[in-house]
């Protein structure tokens, strides 16, 4: 049982094997992400350079003083023309699932996304069946925009994408400041 309050905090390279441990459990036993091999520690430490690097948040929640959930948003694609919409990702500890880390770091990567002056934030859910991921979306805004029918295949079945969509501040009400 955790005694220390929940902390959500910036993530540091000092995270990255907690957090690389995290993921492994979601690649080898769920749906939400559609990699099959697990990635290395030096591979996640390249992809939390990118992101971080390109000023966009990358989020850790931390409880009695170990990771125990992340959370980043990255560019939704590189063509331009989407430079004002961003993509988040958000991963709890199999053990602590259901506490509220979930929530608290989609909060935050909202607020900071919007404070970036990004407009629009978009969930890519895989399986149309993990319905806490939708829910826990649903609950920060998100509405369902449309489901991508067997897009993936994983554990001998296929397996949809479920889309998902918020707008940021003004979002298209007016345009953009450039980026």
């Amino acid at each position: 049982m955790a005694t220390d309050p929940l902390q959500v905090r910036d993530a540091a390279p000092a995270d990255i094997a907690a957090i690389q441990s995290i993921y492994a459990h979601h690649v080898l036993n769920g749906l939400a992400t559609f990699e099959e091999v697990p990635p290395s520690v030096e591979e996640m430490r390249r992809r939390y350079a990118d992101i971080s690097g390109a000023g966009l948040p990358y989020l850790v929640a931390e409880l009695d003083g170990a990771p125990a959930g992340y959370a980043y948003c990255a560019l939704y694609r590189t063509r331009s023309a989407y430079r004002f919409t961003l993509e988040d990702s958000v991963y709890v500890r199999h053990d602590m699932l259901g506490r509220g880390l979930g929530s608290a770091l989609l909060a935050e990567l909202v607020r900071r996304a919007q404070a970036l002056g990004y407009r629009q934030l978009v969930a890519v859910i895989g399986d149309s069946a993990h319905l806490a991921s939708i829910a826990l979306h649903a609950r920060h805004g998100f509405l369902p925009v449309g489901t991508l029918r067997s897009t993936g295949f994983k554990f001998g079945r296929w397996v949809d994408s479920v889309l998902m969509q918020r707008p940021l501040a003004e979002g298209d009400a007016t345009h953009p400041v450039n980026r």
